[in-house]
């Protein structure tokens, strides 16, 4: 007995230095210097009117498409052929599906895989806003004289009209310029720039924006992906929306250093209805349990009982790459994820948004019942939306559902569900160009792959890409990311400046 307890000790003596050995020596990603300052970025005054005016078209997606008012979206081609005339003389220009538009840059080098830029100009609708607009202005204000400070608090009102494009206090208000005029523009802009100092690219640029990512991208992305595919073209590389630069403390709090978030892949989803089936009638004489308590029950269990939890390679490395600016019992467990890789999922699990990097969630959204108070519903519906990881797909999350409701009588109706894309390679050229242009105007942020929680038009690009980039270059911190979709859309003019400046750095590499 003593002998086995000795053994014991001798065996967690051998762990425990083993761990800290691990520990010591891992190879986590260096820390950036604290005190670097990216260069500083002149006002360009036209560009910012540019952006202010493209805001002020408002092209909303809507769910119908036939309900779209396209005589919007035919402003803002208008608009960008008025603005932009030297962009399209330079290149060739094509339409897909009327409002889908690419843009093809010849390069001299006709060998190599060109580049792909993307954005799209479709925005969201406005919620709880007056149809008598108080806040609009007979003339748009334009105030170059403020500085943006960052945002202290969430916005539950608009301080301008949100089509109205105001620039006030740094900023450009309007909905569209986070999501994604303001990345459009930018891309335009510094385009615009280089064909007018007569640069010619070594290969192929192509710029392409679709018109519905809003409401599902298929009759813009996917339509020009679909091109695309049919001409045999394919990319270098391949860019579009997905991560930001976060500001220190807005993802961890242990991490007191702004982090370049590139997605290198995005989650699928499956939207699933469930009839479940049970005794109706007259609420009088109700039985122990109706189809809405048997419904309830299954929210409970679906609710209860998630989907496995792992961590992927792309958080993994997200791990290791911002290791060296954690804690060191952080750094224990990064560096020891074969011994203590669940104690690093539970530390995920904590908070939603971490979470959703480790599973597929499970979001019970819907349920209806009896349209009366008196009556008993013989099927009550449910809707529930998964995110789905890496690594399962929407079969295995068909198959997790059914077991949970095995013992019930119910129906299934996929809603819509698309697989999680493939994961873009982080160790590859493409990826590391990148890092260096972020690195330009980002000297002090950690640059890390990640995992884009949000659908994008990327992943429809897979089609012609194995390198698929999602990143948009600001800084945000967490209440300017709530702004999106949200009251007080906003971007700083700084921002807008270090964008086309990354968009121009990456055309010449």
């Amino acid at each position: 007995m003593k002998r086995l307890s000795l053994f014991i000790v001798f065996g967690i003596v051998v762990l425990l230095i083993v761990v800290l050995i691990k520990t010591f020596t891992y190879s986590f990603k260096p820390v950036r210097d604290l005190s670097a300052r990216p260069a500083e970025h002149s006002i360009d005054e036209q560009a910012i009117r540019n952006l202010s005016k493209a805001i002020q078209i408002p092209t909303i997606s809507t769910i119908n498409y036939e309900d779209t008012n396209f005589a919007a979206f035919d402003e803002f081609i208008s608009f960008l052929e008025q603005t932009y005339p030297a962009v399209y003389t330079a290149m060739d220009t094509t339409r897909v599906n009327k409002y889908g538009l690419i843009f093809r840059w010849k390069g001299r080098d006709q060998t190599k895989k060109p580049l792909l830029f993307l954005s799209h100009y479709d925005v969201v609708p406005i919620s709880n806003y007056p149809e008598n607009d108080p806040l609009t202005e007979k003339q748009p204000i334009f105030d170059l004289t403020g500085k943006a400070q960052p945002l202290a608090e969430s916005r539950d009102t608009w301080s301008y009209a949100p089509f109205s494009g105001a620039v006030k206090d740094g900023r450009i208000y309007g909905r569209g310029t986070l999501d994604m005029k303001g990345m459009l523009i930018s891309i335009f802009e510094a385009a615009n720039q280089l064909v007018k100092a007569g640069y010619q690219p070594d290969q192929d640029i192509y710029l392409a924006f679709g018109h519905d990512e809003e409401v599902s991208g298929r009759q813009g992305a996917l339509k020009i992906a679909e091109y695309f595919k049919a001409k045999n073209i394919e990319f270098h590389v391949v860019y579009d929306e997905g991560g930001v630069v976060v500001s220190p403390k807005s993802v961890l709090t242990s991490v007191d250093q702004a982090i370049a978030l590139i997605g290198v892949a995005e989650k699928g989803f499956l939207t699933l209805q469930i009839a479940v089936k049970g005794v109706g009638g007259h609420s009088s004489m109700p039985p122990a349990k109706g189809s809405l308590v048997l419904a309830s029950e299954i929210v409970n269990k679906l609710n209860t009982n998630q989907m496995h939890a792992s961590l992927i390679p792309p958080i993994e490395n997200f791990l290791d790459n911002i290791g060296s600016a954690m804690d060191f019992k952080s750094r224990l467990a990064i560096s020891n994820k074969w011994l203590l890789s669940q104690s690093l999922i539970a530390t995920f699990e904590k908070a939603p948004a971490s979470n959703a990097l480790v599973r597929t969630t499970t979001a019970l959204t819907m349920m209806h019942a009896s349209d009366a108070p008196n009556v008993m519903s013989s099927i009550t519906n449910l809707t529930v939306n998964f995110r789905i990881l890496q690594g399962d797909t929407v079969e295995s999350v068909l198959n997790h559902v059914k077991e949970i409701c095995k013992d019930y009588q119910v129906e299934y109706e996929v809603i819509s569900a698309r697989e999680p894309s493939k994961v873009s390679p982080h160790n590859s050229e493409q990826f590391r160009k990148l890092e260096q242009v972020i690195a330009k105007n980002y000297p002090n942020a950690i640059i890390t792959p990640y995992l884009t929680l949000g659908g994008t038009d990327a992943y429809k690009y897979e089609l012609v890409s194995d390198h698929v980039f999602r990143f948009m270059p600001v800084e945000l911190n967490s209440f300017e990311q709530r702004s999106i979709h949200n009251e007080d859309e906003s971007i700083t003019i700084d921002n807008y400046m270090r964008m086309i400046d990354h968009f121009k750095t990456l055309m010449q590499q």
